[in-house]
């Protein structure tokens, strides 16, 4: 048996089967169980440098690519379009060949992108996660997680590249629409949520990207972040905590940042120390597309493959995906030459059999049984939660009463649809779609789903006896300068009653569209000219609803508010991100009034691009006051959402003291003082008073979604974990601080805001201008004080993270 240095860090412990397999391994077994291999990639650029990476690879037969055997096959379905049934077929004879051709018979882990869904030719296309946020629905993605994980295993998936839980900062950032939203909190809770959904079908997450890629300087994809320890600590680092600790996710993904100078995918101090020994994971680290070799070429740390490999591999990355680039000969030869312990490369390959043997791949009987003859990707019970989530997620932004349509007196004879997204299906599917992501590169591919588009959704809704006449005009493209369509979309809402304006992204890669990977803004304007068509039709005197399909949040004041100019606004806005195969459903009811809009934003809608990066969890400094003459305020809060019934709620009592590391208990009876029914969420707030380092003036402390009919009230307890206010401190170590903090709940992030006079003194009495929109809340929120008593408590990962809620009455 193969001895191990007991001095190497993080040494995994395993079973005496992978022991004993790892003793017979040659060095080249070794290496083969570390690397991917990418199958059919063809001209699809479906990853950063792509091209330049992956030259020569696919010019080998795969016998002689798997001698030694093969660690991971890269996107198996999820390159191409493939129909799921032959290529399940092809898998098994693939991966019985492998355990019969290869000396150790042990089968390839398959892993796929499945961020909105599996990645796949005909598999169901749920909301993107910006949309999860929104709803403030962890349950809701919980069983998304598990039909899609059910999904994979059928297909001999292993692994699933999700989720994200970068925290957003910087909405110019291309792949906002990956992410859950920016309060580290929903994050977590929302992200740990479709880890266990996900892993409970048998499928590993793995958790992207660590960490804080999302704090690139101005938003530019890979771009160096300069974020301090504190913010890496208490905003970037909390979320993946909870998904390993509390989730128990089984693979992390390393990201392609640099953290002051230092590369993720060379970083054992996140990699190994935090994650492993103070987190206690034991799962298995893999790099992201080509992070390895990125240390070499985008990086420059590292003078070529081999030594990028040596650093990723000692820093803690198990595996190099998508295949080989650096692990293999460059690796080997270090190894060889003594360059590099042997010891670590076991680390890493006893971490990956381990992983193999906790999937099943390691036993005799695997892949004996036969594949699945028909597969069904897009079941009803795919298309039911489909539905429910992207209803969740729509956000009602304004609304003057034109909205629901369903309750007009006289109803509208005449509906004018509009606009460069009201009649594309694409426009409802995120980045990581397989739609956008793969089949943007086989025009003329259908895409094997059902996914009427918000047209021919409102066709569907409004259809019927006494059914409106619906016309449509494109006006413009999403992106460009052509408005000659406008004439046309100007006379179709002249001779409407109403006209629906249906505007905002293209999801794409690298340039392919206005948002998704690579595709990132120096600004938070409407791409294009879709805006100049908004004011074209309202300048008609006809009702306005404008519907935002977007992967990220705009700078669409003139739109809510007006721009001084004196011009019309529409009556209502509706916020949907991304919302999936059923969003056009979705939204449908929503116009109509079939549903009624309970979505919440999980991001402040910014007042500019200049005022970013912005967070609504700021200090007093970081946010308007008399003392800057610039104001970062957002024109919609973190939280906001309105609703076509009314929410009275009442912080009922909580407790007055609670000590350092306890619980403490605040109740909130919650009333729908309207006349339809709704789904409320319930949003509990909390500011440390003072603080010995700046601490947020406002942070949300913990949600709950509840429903109500028309005159129904209820009850909730929040069981709060002091941890909910605990912070680095300044010898970084975290804690919980004694002192008074303030709780209560709230609308949204600026229901009861602090605003700041010149003279220092903080200002109740002034609101932020923000809250003269219309709120679904019917009385000023009441602060609470709750004493923390006793000595600093210094947190570990025993403390509880979750905040509990329980409908007591």
């Amino acid at each position: 048996m193969t001895q191990l240095s007991s001095a190497l860090r993080a040494m995994p412990e395993v079973s005496e089967r992978v022991r004993d397999l790892h003793a017979q391994m040659t060095l080249e077994e070794k290496l083969a169980q570390l690397v991917g291999y990418w199958l059919d990639q063809g001209g699809n650029v479906v990853a950063p440098m792509q091209g330049e990476m992956a030259g020569g690879q696919g010019t080998t037969a795969l016998p002689d690519i798997t001698r030694h055997g093969l660690g991971h096959y890269t996107r198996v379905y999820g390159t191409r379009p493939v129909d799921p049934a032959g290529r399940a077929a092809w898998l098994w004879d693939e991966q019985r060949r492998i355990k019969r051709e290869t000396r150790l018979g042990i089968p390839a882990l398959v892993h796929e992108e499945c961020l909105t869904g599996l990645a796949a030719w005909k598999a169901a296309t749920f909301p993107t996660p910006l949309a999860w946020g929104a709803s403030f629905d962890p349950e809701l993605v919980t069983e998304m997680g598990r039909l899609i994980g059910e999904s994979m295993r059928e297909l001999g998936i292993h692994q699933g590249l999700a989720p994200v839980l970068d925290v957003v900062r910087d909405p110019r950032w291309g792949r906002v629409d990956e992410c859950i939203g920016e309060d580290p909190y929903l994050v977590g809770t929302v992200g740990t949520s479709y880890v266990r959904g996900l892993q409970g079908a048998g499928v590993h997450a793995t958790l992207k990207h660590f960490v804080a890629y999302s704090g690139s300087k101005a938003g530019r994809n890979h771009a160096p972040v300069s974020a301090g320890p504190r913010e890496i600590a208490d905003v970037f680092l909390p979320p993946f905590e909870m998904a390993v600790v509390d989730g128990g996710v089984r693979s992390v993904m390393a990201s392609y940042n640099d953290v002051d100078g230092v590369p993720m995918h060379s970083s054992s101090e996140y990699l190994t120390e935090l994650l492993r020994e103070q987190w206690g994971f034991d799962g298995v680290v893999v790099a992201d597309y080509f992070g390895v070799a990125f240390l070499t070429v985008m990086h420059a740390i590292a003078a070529d493959r081999g030594a990028a490999a040596a650093a990723a591999l000692q820093a803690g990355v198990d595996v190099e995906l998508p295949s080989g680039d650096a692990y293999l000969e460059p690796l080997a030869a270090l190894v060889k030459d003594g360059e590099v312990p042997v010891e670590v490369v076991d680390r890493a390959v006893l971490r990956a059999l381990k992983q193999k043997e906790e999937l099943g791949l390691l036993e005799p009987d695997v892949y004996e049984d036969e594949p699945p003859a028909v597969v069904d990707l897009d079941s009803p019970a795919h298309r039911d939660v489909a539905r429910r989530l992207a209803e969740e997620s729509v956000v009602l932004l304004a609304n003057d009463g034109v909205l629901p349509l369903g309750s007009w007196h006289d109803k509208p004879a005449r509906v004018a649809v509009i606009g460069p997204n009201a009649d594309r299906p694409e426009a409802l599917m995120g980045c990581y779609s397989f739609a956008n992501h793969v089949l943007a590169h086989h025009p003329g591919v259908p895409a094997g789903f059902e996914i009427p588009s918000l047209a021919e959704a409102l066709a569907t809704e409004l259809g019927g006896t006494g059914a409106p006449e619906l016309t449509f005009a494109r006006g413009c493209a999403v992106e460009g300068d052509d408005t000659s369509g406008f004439a046309e979309a100007v006379a179709a809402a002249e001779a409407a009653d109403v006209a629906v304006v249906v505007v905002g992204d293209q999801a794409g890669l690298f340039g392919r569209g206005t948002v998704g990977e690579g595709n990132d803004s120096e600004s938070l304007d409407l791409p294009g000219v879709q805006r100049e068509l908004v004011e074209a039709v309202l300048a008609t005197g006809k009702p306005v609803v404008m519907v935002l399909l977007t992967g990220r949040p705009y700078a669409i004041g003139w739109a809510l508010d007006g721009d001084g100019s004196g011009g019309r606004t529409p009556g209502a806005v509706l916020q949907a991100f991304f919302p999936g195969e059923e969003g056009g459903t979705a939204l449908a009811g929503v116009i109509s009034g079939r549903v009624n809009p309970s979505g919440r934003l999980p991001v402040s809608l910014p007042r500019s691009a200049g005022a970013q990066p912005y967070s609504y969890l700021h200090p007093i400094l970081g946010g308007a006051s008399e003392v800057t003459s610039t104001d970062s305020t957002p024109v919609r809060a973190f939280g906001f959402g309105l609703s076509y019934t009314t929410f009275e709620r009442e912080l009922v009592s909580v407790a007055p003291s609670v000590e350092a590391g306890g619980t403490f208990r605040a109740v909130v009876a919650v009333t729908n003082a309207g006349e339809v029914a709704g789904s409320d969420v319930v949003q509990l707030y909390g500011h440390d008073v003072v603080s010995s380092v700046a601490r947020p003036t406002t942070q949300l402390l913990g949600y709950h979604r509840v429903d109500l009919a028309p005159g129904e009230s209820t009850t909730i307890a929040f069981d709060v974990p002091t941890t909910r206010f605990a912070f680095s401190d300044r010898k970084m170590v975290r804690i919980v601080e004694p002192g008074d903090v303030e709780v209560w709940v709230g609308a949204h992030a600026a229901d009861n805001v602090v605003r700041v006079v010149a003279e220092g003194i903080a200002d109740l009495d002034e609101p932020n201008d923000m809250l003269g929109a219309a709120s679904p809340v019917a009385a000023t929120p009441i602060r609470r004080i709750v004493t923390i008593t006793g000595d600093v408590h210094d947190v570990t990962t025993s403390d509880r993270r979750w905040v509990d809620t329980t409908v007591v009455s």
